[in-house]
């Protein structure tokens, strides 16, 4: 399981959004100099929010600006990268494939490259949208903590 933590932001009628915390794993990464996500944090000074389901007991009691901890299991990250980035590129080969048995043109089998990424990115979008509420694939809230009391220190004069 993955975990992350972070404060709420927003509160839906079956889930939250949850802004994420920097971690300071990111300043150790082999990757942070090529990172897309170091770099747009960088840019925009904005921190990532996620949106993450709760159960009806977590949902009641959860405020903005609660911590929460959310959790998503590995082979959900795994399969749904695989999903995101190889479905389209294999749908483009095969458009290119299907574009140049038909037409011997550069332009027809940049056009079937263009279609079958599209298409690939659609079927992409529509597995999404099919699993937006299906807790075997969405981040979960695990844990949550109420933020501390802020205290006014009152001055007599």
């Amino acid at each position: 399981m993955i975990k992350e933590t972070g404060k709420v932001i927003s509160i839906d009628t079956d889930g939250v959004w949850v802004e994420t915390i920097k971690q300071s794993a990111c300043q150790s990464c082999s990757a942070q100099k090529g990172c897309g996500q170091s770099l747009i944090a960088k840019a925009t000074g904005k921190t990532t929010a996620i949106r993450a389901l709760a159960d009806n007991h977590h949902l009641k009691s959860l405020k903005v600006d609660d911590q929460v901890v959310i959790g998503i299991p590995e082979n959900v990250v795994v399969t749904g990268t695989l999903l995101t980035y190889l479905l389209p590129l294999i749908l483009m080969v095969i458009g290119v494939l299907v574009a140049s048995e038909l037409s011997a043109s550069d332009f027809f089998v940049a056009i079937g490259a263009i279609v079958g990424l599209a298409c690939g990115g659609l079927l992409v979008r529509l597995h999404s949208y099919l699993n937006h509420t299906n807790t075997d694939v969405q981040p979960m809230v695990l844990e949550w903590s109420c933020p501390a009391p802020h205290h006014v220190n009152a001055i007599s004069l």
